[in-house]
């Protein structure tokens, strides 16, 4: 996120990260900072909400809040427009002065929506060196450039995209029966009623997750296998996706 300042102001730009990463990022960025004159260094007195349209707000782009004048940043979350929008606060600020009639939800309700939705974040869900982008949905969320360059597996990437081929995607999934009292091991391999590898499942809660899952086997029965009992789950694509998405 850029922050607009006034005349003559150093520009500033915010970035998000899952917290269990922030020390690593910020050693990550400072390696690539060589001389710039860049300043790099966490904001603890922000706070970060996700503003989510309730079930019946209809079309969420006129659902905006227009409130927002104790927001350091208020903007549509760019990944996906059913995720609302990201706002950013002074540590301790009034949200229903910032959006009057708002409801402060639990973190668990956002990320069931999340789950919901199919849309992964943090690395529990992305895991490095082994998450890849277009398996990720990444490009279907504004994640990735195929016209600046370069980076760590550009190649690859753009290949990829170009070959319209991708076989595995992150999908979200549901399970209808009872799940174990200490939920899905994470990894933990998703196969059809014949037994044929499907997948993995990454990460979820309750009775919602994704699962990075091979195309061709998303409209069978499956299952995952967890102390012996067999739970089954179905998985689906997001109408967010593009209508080619998973052809």
């Amino acid at each position: 996120f850029r922050l607009h300042g006034s005349a003559g102001e150093e520009p500033h730009i915010l970035l998000e990260c899952d917290s269990n990463v922030l020390d690593s990022l910020q050693k990550h960025l400072k390696l690539y900072k060589i001389r710039r004159k860049v300043d790099i260094a966490p904001c603890p007195d922000l706070s970060l909400w996700a503003v989510i349209p309730g079930e019946q707000a209809g079309d969420a782009s006129s659902s905006l809040p227009k409130c927002a004048g104790q927001a350091v940043l208020l903007t549509p979350d760019p990944r996906a427009e059913v995720m609302g929008w990201r706002l950013i606060t002074k540590k301790g600020a009034n949200l229903s002065e910032i959006i009057p009639g708002s409801e402060v939800g639990d973190v668990q309700d956002y990320h069931r929506h999340r789950y919901k939705q199919g849309i992964p974040e943090g690395v529990k869900d992305l895991p490095p060196g082994v998450a890849l982008p277009l398996e990720s949905n990444l490009a279907y969320m504004n994640g990735i450039s195929f016209t600046k360059g370069c980076y760590i597996g550009q190649e690859l990437t753009a290949r990829t995209h170009h070959m319209g081929v991708i076989r595995k995607r992150l999908l979200p999934v549901s399970f209808s029966a009872p799940l174990p009292k200490d939920g899905i091991p994470e990894g933990a391999e998703i196969v059809t009623e014949s037994g044929k590898a499907a997948g993995k499942f990454r990460a979820g809660g309750g009775d919602l997750g994704i699962a990075l899952l091979r195309l061709a086997h998303i409209n069978e029965p499956l299952c995952v296998n967890v102390g012996g009992d067999k739970v089954k789950l179905s998985a689906n694509t997001p109408e967010w996706w593009p209508k080619t998405a998973a052809k």
